[in-house]
C-alpha cells in the first residue's frame, strides 16, 4: 500500500508537472478532504483535474473538520485540528487495498504551510502501515514571484518564508526580503517605507496582483482584500515584502 501526496499547483490547471501526470495516471484511489464552508470551484479543479489524470481511480471523499481560528492558543488550536484530521484521514486511508496506491491533491507545494504529510504521519503512527511519496508542485510563492517577473531575493541578501502573525510582532532581524503568507490583518502596514508585491487567487481567472510602495497601496489592498472576501467567501493570498537597502 502507497499514497501519493501531490502538489497540483498554484490554481492554474497547467501548472500540474509532468511527474504529477505520471503519478496520477497509475493510482487506483484519489483522496478528497471536503470543506463544508469551501469554494465549489476549488473542488471543481480538483476533480477536473481527476478527471484528466485519474479517470481509472475511485474517489473515496472525508469531512475536513473545521479549525479553530479564534482561540488564543494558536498551536494547540493547530494541534487539535491536525489530530481530527488525521481521525478522518484514517478512515479514508482504510478504502485502500493492499497493493493499491492512493494520493491526496494538495494545492502549490505540500511541503510548504500544508499539513497533510504531518497527518498522513499520524495516521501511520498509529499503526496503519504504508509507504508515503512525495510530489512537488509549483508554490504559490513561485507563482506570485513569476506573476510580477521578481526574484524572491536581493543580491547577498536573506529570504525568509513567514505569516503575518509572525510579522505582527516585528520585522526580523538580518532579513531584507519577506515572503508573508496568512495575513488576515494586513500586517504589512505597519511598514509604510516597504515595497510590496500582492496577490490573490494567484494563477487563476479571478488574480489580483498589486505592487508599489506600502505607504502608496497598502490601503488599496486592504480595501480590495476585503471585497474579494466578501465576494466569493474565502481567499488565498501572500505577498513579498522587500525592505529599502
Amino acid at each position: 500500500m502507497r499514497i501519493e501526496v501531490v502538489g497540483i499547483g498554484a490554481g492554474d490547471p497547467d501548472q500540474i508537472t509532468v511527474q504529477a501526470v505520471a503519478v496520477l495516471g497509475r493510482v487506483d484511489v484519489v483522496f478528497l478532504l471536503d470543506k463544508a464552508d469551501a469554494a465549489g470551484e476549488l473542488m471543481a479543479l480538483r476533480e477536473a483535474l481527476i478527471s484528466r489524470y485519474a479517470p481509472q481511480a475511485r474517489i473515496v471523499r472525508g469531512a475536513d473538520p473545521d479549525r479553530d481560528r479564534v482561540s488564543p492558543g494558536y498551536t494547540a488550536a493547530v494541534d487539535d485540528w491536525r489530530t481530527r484530521r488525521a481521525d478522518v484521514c484514517a478512515g479514508m486511508v482504510g478504502e485502500l487495498g493492499p497493493d493499491e496506491v492512493g494520493a491526496f491533491l494538495v494545492w502549490g507545494d505540500p511541503s510548504l504551510y500544508d499539513s497533510v504529510i504531518a497527518v498522513l504521519e499520524d495516521v501511520r503512527s498509529r499503526g496503519t502501515d504504508f509507504e508515503l511519496g512525495v510530489v512537488p508542485g509549483i508554490s504559490s510563492v513561485s507563482a506570485l514571484a513569476a506573476k510580477h517577473a521578481t526574484t524572491l531575493n536581493q543580491v547577498g541578501g536573506a529570504v525568509q518564508i513567514t505569516t503575518g502573525r509572525r510579522l505582527a510582532s516585528g520585522w526580523p532581524d538580518g532579513v531584507d526580503d519577506l515572503v508573508v503568507m496568512l495575513d488576515a490583518q494586513c500586517a504589512f502596514l505597519a511598514y509604510p517605507d516597504a515595497e510590496i508585491r500582492w496577490g490573490a487567487y494567484v494563477s487563476t481567472p479571478d488574480e489580483i496582483l498589486i505592487s508599489g510602495r506600502v505607504s502608496e497601496v497598502g490601503e488599496r489592498i486592504r480595501r480590495e482584500r476585503e471585497a474579494a472576501r466578501a465576494s466569493k467567501g474565502w481567499i488565498m493570498d501572500t505577498y513579498l515584502l522587500r525592505r529599502p537597502r
